[in-house]
């Protein structure tokens, strides 16, 4: 079972021979200049992005949706996603980003007051100094719990989704709340109002995502097909990346800060962060000289793939240069700790600049 609250998911390949994903890698050769993450295998995944690969060949129209929950602090995991949506911007995607304080209510316990500052203060802050433009048309930020038409969507939607469908796909159990039931309701809502007509009509739609918040893809995809007569809809695309392995070797997550480096930490406290990270070496210098190090069970390596190193050649000579023993793992270490603190050192400048225009999106909308 797969949730989008609670699981870590981490076996990819079990993922996708169980649910169906394709892989990604199938799609490159048709894609003109793919993103860093599609070429280096993070995204991994995708469902019927051979729709979304059309549209931005051909300069038609499509959708991206990627919500964001207001529950606690961005860290870098969380970059993969702002990058992705800066990228289809510049493909002429119609980019949505709906905040989902209802969510927060009903699976946290966090009031829309506070859901509606940490929006600002923390994510749509980040979005801005990450360089997503919120000044373009065709970027569209709403609250859920102030957005009529999602609501009333997901209202109408409701009437053709069971309670047992809900139980079988979330796994909710009898101490459930009647708010979290109704939440996906609402995010299925999210991904299909750019397709109404009074947002332009039917048009492809791409929701980027890590492999936990697929239950929200199939439903959305199978209630669309279950409204084609009635609003035409386009069963929504969806990639999948992989997570950011955090500090101490688990998943980073906002919600044990030992595992992470948030995007509001200082360049000093970053800096130290990536020393202390779990790496992939070995248990004695001698025997990593030997057998040389496990990149791939490497926190530090992560951030360097993931983050912190653009040029493709200077990461095959990190990776082979770990594999075979030549470079250790206090050195790498320092390598990225110092690139670490020049990115934070960059990234605090652009956030301390982002604060006014933060404040002004949702008061826009």
């Amino acid at each position: 079972m797969i949730d989008p609250w609670s699981s870590a998911v981490l076996d990819y390949e079990k993922l996708i021979e169980q649910f169906g994903i394709k892989p990604f890698k199938d799609m490159m050769g048709n894609i003109k200049d793919p993103h860093i993450l599609m070429k280096r295998g993070i995204i991994f995944g995708q469902r019927d992005y051979g729709r979304i690969v059309k549209a931005m060949r051909e300069k038609s129209d499509f959708a991206v949706v990627s919500g964001m929950m207001p529950s606690g602090k961005m860290h870098i995991g969380h970059k993969m996603i702002v990058d992705q949506l800066v990228w289809y911007q510049t493909k002429g995607a119609d980019i949505y980003i709906p905040i989902a304080d209802m969510e927060s209510y009903s699976a946290r316990d966090i009031d829309f007051e506070e859901s509606r500052k940490l929006a600002v203060s923390e994510y749509i802050t980040n979005y801005i100094a990450l360089g997503l433009d919120f000044t373009k048309k065709n970027v569209h930020t709403y609250l859920q719990s102030e957005n009529k038409v999602v609501q009333n969507l997901a209202y109408l939607l409701g009437r053709k989704v069971n309670l047992n469908e809900m139980k079988a796909i979330y796994g909710f159990g009898g101490s459930t709340n009647v708010s979290h039931l109704y939440v996906p309701l609402v995010q299925v809502a999210d991904i299909l109002h750019p397709q109404l007509e009074e947002c332009g009509g039917p048009k492809p739609t791409v929701v980027p995502v890590g492999p936990d918040q697929d239950p929200h893809i199939r439903l959305t995809r199978d209630i669309a097909e279950r409204f084609k007569s009635k609003f035409n809809f386009i069963a929504p695309s969806s990639t999948y990346h992989r997570f950011i392995t955090g500090l101490t070797g688990d998943k980073m997550s906002s919600s044990k800060p030992k595992t992470a480096i948030f995007l509001s930490d200082s360049p000093e406290v970053a800096e130290k962060k990536v020393k202390s990270a779990k790496t992939g070496g070995r248990e004695s210098l001698d025997e990593q000289k030997k057998l040389g190090g496990v990149p791939e069970d490497c926190a530090v390596y992560e951030m360097l793939l993931y983050h912190l190193v653009q040029s493709d050649e200077d990461l095959k000579e990190i990776y082979s240069n770990c594999k075979n023993g030549t470079v250790m793992c206090g050195e790498c270490k320092n390598k990225a700790s110092s690139m670490m603190k020049k990115f934070f050192e960059d990234i605090s400048q652009r956030r301390e600049k982002a604060g006014d225009l933060a404040e002004k999106i949702l008061a826009k909308d």
